[in-house]
């Protein structure tokens, strides 16, 4: 596995090795020891799995008291996937990468705690799944506006136009007006 490093510490893309032939492929997505190596060294206490349609954008979401890390990939059709840095006292403090994810590529993001979440169906519909450190927990659930001009994130939206967004995500606050990482 090749771990790539990205201009926020901590994040990282992983490139599994590929074993492939005229009748599939295979890939270890998960092994212990070689993220232990790579420096992800986490137990996982659940796995979540979504799929939605082309357009669709899910984030940027974050718990603030009980923040997860977050193992995430795709594993049918592509999403940009975006992590932004909400460590108030981070050098890279409200900074983002992004980055797509698809079945083709078959890379895996590493989005650590104090890390805000997010991604955008480009495929017609996505299989999205993650591993994370930390339960699901509703009280400590927070949210950033997707489309935050301090931010700036470049979503490469389909056709130019909006996204389709849940109602929690279009009522997210600004940066400015939200609760983020000491």
């Amino acid at each position: 596995m090749q771990k790539i490093e990205t201009p926020l510490p901590g994040c990282f893309l992983l490139e599994p090795l590929v074993h492939g032939d005229d009748r599939g492929f295979f890939i270890e997505s998960w092994n212990r020891r070689t993220y232990r190596e790579l420096g992800i060294d986490f137990d996982y206490v659940q796995d979540n799995h979504s799929r939605s349609t082309q357009g669709v954008l899910r984030g940027i979401h974050y718990q603030i008291d009980n923040p997860q890390g977050k193992l995430v990939r795709v594993t049918s059709g592509s999403v940009f996937d975006v992590a932004v840095d909400l460590r108030r006292g981070s050098p890279t403090f409200s900074r983002w990468f992004g980055v797509e994810l698809s079945e083709a590529n078959k890379r895996i993001f590493w989005v650590p705690p104090g890390f805000g979440h997010g991604f955008y169906v480009t495929s017609e519909t996505a299989d999205f799944q993650y591993k994370c450190t930390e339960y699901f927990t509703p009280e400590n659930d927070r949210g950033i506006r997707w489309n935050d001009p301090s931010i700036g994130i470049e979503w490469p939206l389909v056709d130019g136009g909006d996204p389709s967004l849940s109602g929690k995500d279009s009522a997210a606050p600004l940066l400015e007006d939200a609760e983020v990482f000491e």
